[in-house]
């Protein structure tokens, strides 16, 4: 097997996103910039920073326009935005966003639960959601939760996230993101499903969003990338999961999907900062700690290099 496109996909950090969903702790807006600016300097390429989902339905996300504003103007260049509507890109670019991923999902059943309206619906808004990134000089992404099951529908057929990512309305998305929403795909759906977005729409760069409810994140990052995907999302410690997709647990671990890919970057002291930072963090949260690599790194055998020092 070529494992060669490997060091060339990059990790995007969803924790502050993602991660924090469903945790019962709040972070603060002075915690989330002191993350946001550790992860980056570890090495991080990208970070997904917060949502602009009501705070009154997603509590961890309330303060995401308060993490937007302290963040640079070069920071913001790397960081991105979770939308569902036009109005949410326009209040995320009036305090500095510039990438924006506006998500819906295949399934009308769980977009309903999560955004309260058909898929139709976010589809046909998205043309003005694209106008108003373009108008703050930003990036938009097309991101489709669900591409492979629904926790109310079952099965998605690969031929509906086919069809959303050719709908002439999705033009104007600089990314395309797959999103494995409850972590129940398995290596050979996601190269089949990235394949045929490779070859049958767009030419867009490809997001790989995985969950490793089921152990398989990393084997699908992996595959998802040998087939043609340039990112993968991760969080630390493999929190999150969605507050609207029940059976859904947390993203693959950052330090996990790192580990395996390996990109440039990554040396052996930056791995252990990133893991030190996640263990911070998830002990602040009172969450465990998913990490199979953070584990390995905390093992006795000081041999690796990759083992912390003891």
């Amino acid at each position: 097997m070529n494992l060669a496109p490997r060091a060339a996909a990059r990790l995007r950090d969803v924790t502050l996103r993602d991660g924090l969903q469903l945790t019962g702790r709040m972070l603060s807006t002075e915690r989330k910039i002191e993350l946001a600016r550790e992860l980056f300097s570890a090495g991080v390429p990208e970070l997904e920073i917060g949502s602009m989902a009501r705070g009154d339905l997603v509590p961890p996300m309330a303060n995401t326009i308060e993490v937007i504003e302290a963040l640079s103007p070069a920071e913001l260049e790397r960081s991105w935005v979770w939308v569902a509507t036009p109005r949410h890109v326009e209040k995320a670019a009036a305090a500095g966003a510039k990438n924006f991923q506006y998500c819906f999902s295949a399934s009308d059943a769980h977009n309903q639960a999560n955004i309260g309206r058909t898929a139709e619906a976010s589809l046909a808004a998205m043309p003005d959601a694209v106008a108003l990134s373009q108008q703050a000089g930003g990036r938009i992404q097309l991101c489709i939760a669900t591409s492979f099951t629904c926790p109310f529908d079952g099965q998605v057929a690969p031929g509906r996230v086919i069809e959303i990512a050719n709908d002439p309305r999705a033009k104007g998305a600089a990314d395309i993101v797959i999103c494995d929403t409850l972590g129940q795909a398995h290596p050979a759906q996601v190269s089949s499903l990235i394949s045929r977005v490779v070859a049958e729409t767009p030419k867009r760069e490809i997001v790989f969003h995985g969950h490793d409810t089921w152990g398989a994140g990393v084997s699908n990052g992996l595959a998802a990338v040998l087939a043609g995907a340039s990112v993968v999302d991760g969080a630390l410690g493999g929190l999150g999961g969605c507050p609207f997709a029940p059976g859904a647990s947390g993203n693959t671990a950052t330090e996990d999907l790192l580990f395996a890919m390996r990109p440039d970057w990554l040396t052996p002291d930056r791995f252990a900062r990133i893991v030190r930072t996640s263990e911070g963090l998830l002990s602040e949260l009172g969450e465990p700690n998913r990490s199979k690599a953070r584990q390995g790194a905390r093992s006795k055998a000081q041999a690796f290099e990759w083992v912390l020092p003891a």
